[in-house]
C-alpha cells in the first residue's frame, strides 16, 4: 500500500482510501488455488464481506461453487466467465451473481492478466460434482488465509488488519 488513510480499523462503516492498491507485487496475491489468487482491498468480518482483485496466473478454472447473497464483480484486465453460462467478460464489463446460483469461473487465455474486482458477501459454498455443499469460504477463512500469507511474505497479519472496517 502506497498510502492508507482510515478512521480507526474495527469500526463499522469506517472510511478506508487506499491510493495506488498495489497489484503488481506477488507478495500481495494470497493463492485460493492452483490457477487463481486475490489481493485483499476490503474486509468487513462483522458482515461476512469482503472486496477483492481476483487474478488468475494461468487459464484454468475454479471449483464449483455458489453464494448466500448476491456477489458482484467488474472486470479489469483479461477474459473470464462461468463454465455454465455462454458470455465472456472482457474489460469494463459488470457481473452480479444472484444467491444460490451454482457458477464455475473460467479464466481465459489472453495478452492482458485477469484481475476482476469482486465484492462478496459470504459464505461462498463449494459444490461436489452432484451440486452438492462440500465445504465452504467465509470471511473468517479469508482473514485467516490473508495473515498467513501476508505473514509468510514479511509483509506482516498488520496488512490484513489495516483492511477490515
Amino acid at each position: 500500500m502506497a498510502a492508507c488513510t482510515s478512521d480507526p480499523p474495527g469500526l463499522p462503516g469506517t472510511f478506508l482510501f487506499l491510493a495506488r492498491t498495489e497489484l503488481e507485487d506477488p507478495r500481495y496475491l494470497v493463492a485460493l488455488d492452483e490457477v487463481f489468487s486475490f489481493r485483499p482491498i476490503w474486509i468487513a468480518p462483522d458482515r461476512n464481506m469482503w472486496c477483492d482483485v481476483l487474478t488468475a496466473r494461468r487459464p484454468g478454472s475454479a471449483r464449483p461453487h455458489m453464494h448466500a447473497r448476491p456477489a458482484f464483480a467488474y472486470t479489469l484486465s483479461g477474459r473470464w466467465g462461468y463454465a455454465e453460462r455462454d458470455w465472456t467478460a472482457a474489460p469494463g464489463d459488470f457481473v452480479c451473481e444472484p444467491a444460490g446460483m451454482r457458477h464455475t469461473l473460467v479464466a481465459h487465455a489472453g495478452d492482458a492478466p485477469l484481475r476482476v474486482l469482486f465484492v462478496v458477501q459470504g459464505p461462498l459454498v463449494w459444490l461436489d460434482d452432484d451440486g452438492n455443499p462440500d465445504g465452504y469460504f467465509d470471511v473468517h477463512q479469508y482473514v485467516a488465509r490473508c495473515a498467513a500469507h501476508f505473514e509468510r511474505v514479511g509483509l506482516g497479519e498488520a496488512r490484513v488488519r489495516a483492511l477490515m472496517r
